[in-house]
């Protein structure tokens, strides 16, 4: 067996070996990767490996299985001793010390920009690792964001200032104005990175409800620091909101609270509730958490919720007769729904009947109770 065969068996079998955390990439959890950074001694996969090539003075990186691995690039018997001696656990217990409990980790799946920001603060700012600065919750923070218009597509440049302690984020249309064109509370609030969507790589969709309807703003910025600084600003007042609601409950309970990203979304087609009007294209969007379906005219509009005003209860139920999807409620109300193929019908119905199934929350009963309040004034 040839000297590179031999390596490349080596570092396959570093790959598989068990409690070092190699099976997955250090950096965002996707399975098999098959990217190595000799300079870190971890494994990453191939979106992660991307970033990484953008900073050769902290991390190099070659394919485990295209590249070849010999003298060429450096001693190899010491990468492998390099390799075998640090692996993905060792690095990430090192890199990620210290990383708040309201900053968000990416996982496979999330788009570029949170990937790259969480790499190069581990990496290359090293804002996470043990004997740095202590890391508290964020307070206020302003600045400008780029924010969709409402009538129209165009993006302007708008102030907005997150109060913390308060529990507000305002944004203005003047760019010294007092007077806010919106005051949102952080209870209700909720962010997600939508880049397909907005059509820009650092679009983030910011959801809020106010008169009882759901409403979006479509912001982007230039920097991706920036745009991720805010997005985990906006998670660490949410923090801050849910330990004072919910004093008796562990921080851990109240992470995956912060944000979410939405269980499923995409088009169907709806009637109204008599089932007597025509079929009509809509964009639906199920939030697992909050355990709401919404739909838009089109993505980039008001949602509307449905049930309307309120929460998919575990009294509801779901069946499937190909091509609609009908939803039930106690009081036999009906929603009919179709989807373009079978495949994304059953996708549908999988996905709500988990959302049904699973058991309400405190935040549940936060929201039912808080909503039941609004119906009966």
């Amino acid at each position: 067996m040839g000297d590179r065969e031999r390596n490349k068996k080596r570092l396959l079998e570093l790959l598989r070996a068990p409690d070092t955390g190699n099976a997955h990439c250090a950096d965002c959890g996707a399975a098999d990767p098959d990217w190595a950074s000799y300079k870190l001694g971890i494994f990453i996969c191939l979106n992660c490996c991307g970033v990484h090539r953008n900073f050769p003075d902290i991390s190099r990186v070659k394919s485990v299985r295209l590249d070849f691995w010999d003298d060429s690039i450096v001693e190899v018997a010491v990468v492998l001793q390099f390799m075998t001696h640090n692996g993905n656990l060792r690095v990430k217990a090192k890199f990620e010390a210290r990383v708040p409990a309201f900053y968000y980790i990416p996982q496979a799946n999330d788009c570029l920009v949170l990937k790259e920001q969480w790499i190069r603060a581990k990496y290359e700012r090293r804002e996470f690792m043990a004997g740095g600065e202590t890391i508290s919750l964020p307070g206020n923070r302003e600045g400008f964001l780029w924010k969709r218009g409402r009538d129209n597509s165009q993006f302007l440049r708008r102030r907005f200032v997150l109060l913390a302690r308060e529990g507000l984020l305002k944004y203005f249309t003047k760019e010294q104005g007092k007077s806010p064109k919106a005051v949102i509370s952080i209870k209700d609030l909720n962010a997600t990175f939508q880049t397909e969507k907005i059509g820009h790589p650092h679009g983030l969709q910011i959801t809020y409800r106010r008169d009882g309807h759901t409403r979006n703003l479509f912001v982007y910025h230039e920097s991706g620091k920036e745009i991720v600084d805010w997005f985990n600003a906006l998670r660490a007042a949410r923090l801050q909101y849910l330990k004072m609601a919910f004093p008796e409950l562990p921080e851990s309970e109240l992470v995956p609270f912060l944000t979410r990203n939405y269980l499923k979304q995409g088009f169907m087609e709806k009637t109204g509730p008599k089932q007597k009007e025509p079929f009509k294209k809509r964009w639906f969007a199920l939030d697992c958490h909050e355990r709401r379906l919404l739909y838009y005219k089109n993505p980039l509009v008001r949602a509307i919720l449905l049930p309307p005003q309120g929460f998919l209860k575990q009294s509801w139920e779901v069946y499937y007769e190909y091509p609609k999807c009908c939803l039930w409620s106690l009081n036999m109300r009906r929603f009919v729904l179709t989807c373009p193929s079978e495949k994304e019908q059953q996708e549908w119905l999988e996905s709500l009947r988990g959302v049904l199934s699973s058991p309400l929350t405190p935040l549940n009963c936060l929201t039912a109770s808080t909503e039941s309040g609004h119906s009966s004034r």
